[in-house]
């Protein structure tokens, strides 16, 4: 039987492209605009550019391209409706808490004029007045690769059932240590991939030792019971976090990620069914820094495993907390659960125990964005981060799988995780046994 949560996304889905579809049947005729009305090329579509193009473009995630007048007047009182009430452009975080350059909310004044535009019929305007298009890279959000590094071996997905982790080592064949500016993973099959980390293996860490290389294995198959555990937990650096919404790295050029030289990539893919049989081949894509950097950037999470959700408890909160051990400037934010979470939140616990709020979400299980601060915040040795997941396992949760079981952490989507990933960047000598040493030197000058 296909996994519940996958036939309920593929339902939504389905649901929001009727919508559209009803939606753009109002046939809008194409009529000559007036010198006062907003048209497609001079106001419509730089704003789509900035705002809608990463998802809705040629080879994007979203089904329908806004790249030119064609498609995108077809679309317009659909785009009205989306936009007048805030579904689109997707954005989750709560107003008024924290500043994030990856916001692609549109203004008050952005809304009116699109609305301006369909409501005057959508005129074209004058093809002159168009910007330059975007360029893109094949499927990349970032500029094109400088390196590709696919799994070895296809991942045979069943048609139903549910899929253990699946783990691929790759090695680099890296005979320098590389710094990496931007990545991003692309999936093979966006359908059936839950989430995906990548993580460095370098050359002298334990971390799956006994595990083939170069094809597919879940922790089920290790021989030792020892490394089945162990295959769960690692201390290794995160490359990179996926899961639909999420957005690529890109660093500003003072800042990168390392992987040392004969380090291994090791993909760990969450993979869901949806009734259809295939075959998976995931990718990421590297782009390198051109000179060593001030900073090194560094994935940390706050985590809490050890809970048990009551059934039928519309609102249950799961705390995680951890003082840094050394200074660190704080960068971003990526939180993650599965179908009963309902909002997230990072906060500074000041000494005097006030709350300092530094992130709030309306979680949303389909679309898990992640969060850079416009302005990185610095934060000393000792200061104390707090994440706060809340839960929904009523029957008033439509995505919830079974209100009526306890719930704990679990791989499946029918289980579900407290995680609060976040990235800092740190003294660039800095790996993370290092930074975990408390009492380090971290230089906070870069």
């Amino acid at each position: 039987m296909a996994d519940r949560s996958v036939r309920i996304q593929m339902l939504v889905l389905l649901l929001e492209a009727l919508l559209l579809f009803f939606c753009a049947a109002e046939a809008i005729p194409q009529t000559k605009d007036t010198p006062s009305a907003p048209t497609f090329y001079r106001d419509v579509l730089p704003l789509l550019q900035e705002h809608c193009q990463v998802c809705h473009r040629s080879g994007g995630i979203a089904p329908m391209a806004f790249q030119n007048y064609q498609d995108t007047q077809r679309f317009a009182p659909a785009i009205r409706v989306a936009t007048q009430n805030r579904t689109m452009p997707s954005w989750f975080a709560e107003t008024g808490v924290g500043k994030f350059s990856n916001d692609p909310s549109l203004t008050d004044s952005q809304i009116a004029m699109l609305a301006a535009w369909v409501n005057s019929n959508a005129p074209a305007g004058n093809p002159a007045d168009a910007p330059p298009p975007r360029q893109w890279s094949d499927r990349w959000t970032i500029l094109a690769p400088e390196l590709v590094v696919e799994i070895p071996q296809p991942v045979a997905i069943p048609a139903d059932g549910e899929i253990d982790y699946t783990y691929e080592i790759v090695p680099t064949h890296f005979t320098e240590a590389r710094w990496v500016q931007s990545s991003e993973i692309l999936p093979g099959m966006p359908q059936n991939v839950h989430h995906a980390v990548v993580y460095v293996r370098p050359p002298d860490s334990p971390w799956l030792r006994h595990a083939p290389v170069g094809k597919p294995f879940t922790a089920g198959m290790l021989t030792t019971p020892e490394d089945q555990r162990d295959a769960m937990w690692t201390d290794s650096d995160i490359l990179l976090v996926y899961a639909p919404g999420s957005t690529p790295d890109s660093w500003p050029a003072s800042m990168a990620k390392l992987i040392p030289a004969g380090s291994d990539l090791v993909f760990q893919m969450h993979y869901t069914t949806n009734g259809k049989p295939g075959q998976d081949v995931s990718r990421i894509g590297l782009i390198f820094a051109k000179h060593p950097p001030q900073q090194r950037v560094l994935t940390l999470q706050l985590t809490n495993d050890h809970f048990v959700i009551p059934p039928g408890v519309p609102d249950y909160r799961v705390e995680a907390r951890g003082t840094l051990p050394n200074d660190a400037l704080l960068l971003s934010f990526f939180p993650h659960m599965h179908l009963r979470g309902k909002s997230f939140e990072y906060n500074i616990i000041r000494p005097d125990h006030a709350i300092e709020p530094l992130l709030r979400v309306h979680y949303h299980f389909h679309w898990q964005m992640s969060y850079r601060l416009a302005t990185p915040r610095p934060l000393k040795a000792g200061t104390m981060l707090q994440a706060v997941a809340r839960f929904d396992n009523s029957p008033g949760n439509p995505h919830n799988p079974d209100p009526d079981v306890e719930v704990r952490w679990g791989e499946q989507t029918s289980d579900e995780m407290m995680v609060g990933f976040f990235d800092v960047a740190v003294d660039p000598t800095f790996d993370k046994q290092r930074f975990f040493q408390r009492g380090n030197p971290a230089s906070s000058s870069h």
